[in-house]
């Protein structure tokens, strides 16, 4: 049996992080190991766990999730990151599609399913391309 992904979930509302911790709970395969609640935890946080997984909310204090996002896979290209927001994928900030996430899930969309289409997906086309769900 494969070991499970280790994911971070990062965003200041606690009830998307709970949200969250259900959608793994429901997921085969992925871990939860540490939650944050802006930019800056998160890039402390990654380097410390060296998740498989980041679920990156965009707009928080101090440091929002696309900084963050660039700052993480600079630092750690191997670090996945799905960016979650309650945009319409139309609506999303210009940069999100070139801050080094590989996908942008609204957050009423996400679900086992949806997550897992997209860890399996990830490597599918041979490129590192942005993939946005509404």
């Amino acid at each position: 049996m494969a070991p499970s992904l280790s994911v971070v979930v990062v965003d200041d509302q606690a009830p998307f992080r709970l949200a969250a911790r259900a959608v793994l709970a429901r997921s085969k395969g992925f871990e939860l190991v540490g939650e944050a609640e802006n930019g800056v935890e998160a890039i402390a946080l990654v380097s410390e766990l060296r998740p498989d997984l980041v679920l990156m909310d965009i707009n928080m204090p101090e440091m929002g999730g696309i900084e963050a996002t660039r700052r993480i896979v600079a630092d750690y290209a191997d670090t996945f990151v799905i960016l979650c927001s309650t945009y319409d994928v139309s609506d999303l900030p210009p940069d999100a599609a070139t801050s080094g996430a590989r996908a942008y899930v609204n957050k009423e969309h996400l679900d086992a399913k949806t997550l897992r289409q997209l860890w399996d997906d990830r490597d599918s086309d041979g490129s590192s391309s942005f993939t946005a769900l509404s």
